[in-house]
């Protein structure tokens, strides 16, 4: 019996091809330098701002100082439009998302986050009306880790309380977080409600034959009850 569903946030419970987007050629465009030199540069800096090492104004700055773009001026403009984003993200979350979590809540299952962010998409999930719902969140920009690490599993299951066999996890499969969690003998699923919207470079996982797949959100309940 499922005692507990972990989820993944971002093409999973939100969406971050919603309204405004501010990936790494949105960024590259509003400061004039190549998408790929900004990318290859913004990618190196990436470990660091998921694990707590450096805010993303302080990932900004090391970047556009290796570019030689470096100003106040521009790492708040681009730190703003971040969160420009990021609002219109988590001002448009599926209603359906929100009625999952409630219905797992009365039928009286347990419910964890394990998500990768940086410092202002961690603001911003503490701030959203999803996150009260979780009975244990990891979040690695507080952990000090990221997905797939094994430790991040364990850990939330002892936080949740339960066996490994009797917990969901939830996520598009991006950071091999299924395989991770069907690792750690959890019942693994890939959700693909979100999949149609993304678009390249940016898609965060295929379609991965290995696992289950749930087209919608309320199929968890399926999943859930055993149908």
């Amino acid at each position: 019996m499922i005692e507990a569903v972990v989820f993944d946030m971002f093409e999973t419970l939100v969406t971050l091809f919603e309204g405004r987007t501010c990936f790494s050629e949105d960024i590259a465009a509003d400061i004039g330098v190549d998408p790929e030199l900004f990318r290859k540069e913004w990618h190196t800096t990436e470990e660091d701002r998921s694990t707590g090492k450096c805010s993303i104004e302080e990932g900004l700055a090391l970047v556009l100082k290796r570019l030689g773009l470096y100003s106040e001026k521009t790492v708040a403009m681009i730190s703003s439009r971040r969160r420009q984003a990021l609002e219109d993200s988590f001002s448009a979350i599926p209603n359906e998302s929100l009625c999952l979590l409630q219905e797992l809540k009365k039928r009286g299952k347990k419910t964890g986050l394990i998500t990768n962010t940086f410092s202002d998409e961690r603001d911003c999930i503490k701030a959203s009306p999803l996150f009260p719902y979780f009975d244990a969140a990891l979040i690695s920009y507080e952990q000090g880790l990221c997905k797939p690490s094994p430790v991040l599993y364990q850990r939330m299951l002892e936080l949740l309380a339960v066996k490994p066999e009797s917990c969901l996890y939830v996520g598009d499969g991006g950071s091999r977080e299924l395989f991770a969690a069907r690792d750690a003998g959890m019942h693994a699923v890939q959700c693909t409600w979100f999949h149609d919207r993304a678009f390249e470079p940016h898609i965060p996982c295929p379609l991965l034959a290995e696992f289950e797949h749930a087209g919608h959100q309320l199929d968890i309940l399926k999943l859930v009850d055993g149908k």
